[in-house]
């Protein structure tokens, strides 16, 4: 059974956004998908689990898990990810990102389905790092078969770029941590 694509936006979107989701879905493995009926883009998210309207207007996404007559399903905000926008300017910088940037949603949601209800063995607080784990090795995966030349010539420097990447954080920390020793 495949995952139905619902657009509830007024937001206008590229012919090739269910297209593009449907590659998104193909990249990760089945059983993940398991027990997912449908993607649902909306303007913005509105549900009466939220109770700050901030966080509901701010919430790029929402995973819905499975009630006795439905099965789970994902709502993405378009609207968080394309704000309206009279400037050109500052309107093309979310349209140059929008593909990146709902393979990452999309990717986490997918990623809190799988850990919610098909992986047992992850307690309560280790959800949050393991869904993290989870997207950014499937956004690597995504951005490897999307850019086949680019990733050929950067993998022999991907450890090293990597290696920079633990010590600049390390680094931060450090510091966080000095500051908020001298506070």
């Amino acid at each position: 059974m495949s995952i139905k694509i619902e657009f509830n936006t007024t937001v206008r979107l590229s012919k090739k956004t269910q297209s593009q989701i449907e590659k998104l879905l193909e990249c990760l493995p089945r059983e993940h998908l398991r027990g997912i009926d449908r993607i649902k883009l909306v303007d913005n998210i509105n549900d009466p689990r939220l109770k700050n309207p901030l966080q509901r207007a701010e919430l790029p996404g929402l995973y819905h898990p499975k009630q006795t007559p439905q099965g789970a399903w994902l709502e993405v905000a378009t609207g968080v990810l394309l704000p309206h926008s009279k400037r050109f300017l500052k309107g093309i910088m979310p349209r140059l990102s929008f593909k990146g940037n709902l393979a990452a949603i999309i990717f986490s949601l997918v990623g809190q389905h799988y850990y919610l209800t098909l992986r047992h063995s992850i307690k309560r607080g280790q959800i949050e790092p393991a869904v993290r784990s989870y997207t950014e090795k499937h956004l690597r995966m995504w951005h490897e078969r999307q850019h086949t030349f680019r990733s050929r010539i950067f993998k022999p420097f991907q450890p090293t770029l990597e290696k920079w990447g633990r010590s600049l954080q390390k680094r931060a920390s450090a510091e966080r941590k000095r500051k908020a020793s001298i506070n």
